[in-house]
């Protein structure tokens, strides 16, 4: 599936080919600091499917793992673009689900991490709605 995305204020722009299957919600204690939430819906797609317009500001963040991940945002107004690997040349790059304009079409396929997920987001459902603040 082809998409593109910006940051919420148009200084970072990007496009790329995607799998729809692969759109992941990630629990980790990471992604809840860095995305500021309880988690994060990320996508991977392939370095040479990936075209970056801008300078995103780069983030290094050693895992639980070891490894060390490059967290890319925008500079000036902080929305997060995608991770990748820091110290090698990027096979893929996982872009933020919130910054693709085609968002909407993109429901997760799957959870990881869960050991770390808040309790509580097993139950938004149940939750009163409202559909303006």
């Amino acid at each position: 599936m082809r998409i593109d995305g910006a940051c919420h204020c148009g200084l970072i722009t990007f496009e790329a080919e995607i799998d729809p299957e692969q759109v992941t919600i990630c629990h980790c204690t990471d992604c809840q600091s860095l995305s500021t939430s309880a988690f994060r819906v990320v996508v991977p797609t392939p370095a040479d499917k990936f075209s970056l317009s801008g300078e995103p500001t780069v983030y290094v963040k050693t895992a639980e793992s070891g490894a060390r991940r490059a967290q890319a945002f925008c500079p000036k107004c902080g929305s997060p673009i995608y991770s990748a690997p820091a110290d090698v040349t990027p096979a893929s790059y996982f872009i933020r689900v919130g910054t693709i304009r085609q968002r909407n079409e993109l429901p997760p396929k799957v959870q990881i991490w869960t050991r770390s997920a808040q309790q509580w987001v097993n139950d938004l459902a149940s939750l009163p709605r409202v559909e303006k603040q």
